[in-house]
């Protein structure tokens, strides 16, 4: 089989392998779409937030389809569709432990989800940043029809909390510099999409002078994070979901207190996948606009290449058609 494998740090080869075996309480998937992420090029540069060796497989945002199940496997069955969750106890998977970038891989029961029938291969492989935007809006108490929603940033999880908050009914507002992501907002179901530089007066006009009533922060930049003070309306809430490790701006820390500010961070999307998948399927959201490149498993090293340029790329795709 092929396996896209990091041999090194900054060595990224596309290797031939044995397909793998499985014990008893696990399953063979065979990868149909694999999603390339930003922390998939930090782990390629050596970074990650918990301990990782070299060599590795990548790939924690994905779709498959189940080839082969152990004796002791119960739910799951030859030719299901899955997708599966990336952060299982202490492991992650694509980072600590091998993912899902390969023609095959082993994954247990346990950490998979079935892939609703109106859901495609491509877009199960967008559950995983879907389910993250999705878990930032819901545990900052959601929204509805009565909200207006501040996305600040339209990487592919501020575009994903973006159609979230437009199927929830939301007034949503994404705020970005670039011109090509602000039209795959609006694509994507968002009401406005404005250039930071004029973020505060359009969100006057917008609101009638109130400002958000949810500012969902997803560019994890520390100058961008502290203007989510500004922006929110009185007794508003902040979602912090975009991620700076050790960055630091002057923020006006006082108007959380003068506006009786709600504040959440959240990281990843515990608990919350099979809610996630009920409301992809029944609410029809299309983010396949998301997926911007396409390539084939022996072209993977350049889908790494295509993400580390995100002004051409929001979302690259390595799709796999391998059968036993």
């Amino acid at each position: 089989m092929k396996a896209l494998v990091y041999a090194a740090q900054d060595s990224p080869v596309v290797e031939e392998r044995p397909i793998p075996e499985i014990a008893a309480d696990e399953v063979l998937v065979a990868a149909r779409s694999v999603g390339v992420c930003h922390s998939d090029i930090e782990l390629l540069e050596g970074r990650y937030i918990i301990p990782f060796s070299y060599p590795l497989i990548p790939g924690h945002e994905w779709s498959g389809e189940v080839v082969r199940v152990g004796d002791q496997v119960k739910d799951l069955r030859v030719g299901d569709r899955v997708v599966g969750e990336c952060v299982i106890g202490a492991d992650h998977f694509g980072f600590s432990i091998s993912g899902a970038a390969a023609d095959f891989f082993v994954a247990k029961e346990s950490w998979l989800h079935r892939l609703p029938d109106e859901l495609s291969f491509t877009m199960g492989a967008l559950v995983e940043p879907f389910s993250v935007a999705y878990y930032a809006v819901q545990h900052a108490g959601g929204v509805n029809a009565s909200d207006t929603v501040a996305v600040l940033g339209a990487g592919p999880v501020g575009l994903a909390v973006a159609a979230a908050t437009a199927a929830m009914g939301a007034t949503t507002v994404v705020i970005e510099p670039s011109e090509d992501r602000r039209k795959a907002a609006l694509a994507l179901g968002a009401t406005h999409a404005v250039h930071p530089d004029e973020a505060d007066e359009r969100l006057r006009d917008i609101t009638g002078g109130r400002g958000a009533d949810l500012v969902v922060e997803a560019s994890g930049r520390p100058a961008v994070m502290a203007t989510a003070l500004e922006l929110v309306a009185f007794q508003g809430r902040i979602a912090y979901i975009g991620i700076d490790v050790g960055g630091s701006a002057p923020a006006k820390l006082g108007l959380i207190q003068s506006k009786e500010l709600r504040i959440t961070g959240s990281i990843g999307s515990p608990g919350i996948w099979p809610e996630t998948l009920r409301f992809l399927a029944g609410s029809g959201l299309d983010l396949t606009p998301l997926v911007t490149q396409r390539f084939a498993a022996a072209d993977a090293v350049d889908a790494l290449e295509a993400a580390h340029h995100p002004e051409s790329t929001i979302k690259a795709h390595i799709e796999f058609d391998a059968r036993l």
